[in-house]
């Protein structure tokens, strides 16, 4: 088996941008300018890839762990997502609108 070279250049690049996307959820507190649809697709892509990894017998492919922690990134931002969307319903309610 040859290491994946590219795959493994293009997860690290998309990986790269989520650590600066969950901090800036986490700070913002709002769901404002965030879709949960399109952080969801990415999430399905990455599983898509780990599945991909897992039942052609790849299991032992380095390449895996990107999409793994790329995955429970882009997880984590879903999960901030949520939170902060309930900040603005507070926020709303809080402002009697």
């Amino acid at each position: 088996m040859t290491f994946p070279i590219y795959e493994a250049i293009m997860l690290i690049c998309f990986g790269a941008a989520w650590p600066f996307s969950i901090a800036k959820s986490w700070r913002s507190r709002t769901a404002k300018g965030k879709s949960v649809f399109f952080l969801s697709v990415i999430l399905i892509g990455y599983i898509a890839g780990i599945l991909n990894k897992t039942t052609n017998g790849l299991c032992r492919d380095p390449v895996l762990i990107l999409y793994v922690l790329n995955a429970l990134m882009v997880a984590a931002d879903i999960a901030l997502y949520f939170r902060n969307r309930a900040f603005d319903a507070r926020e709303k309610c809080a402002s009697g609108q």
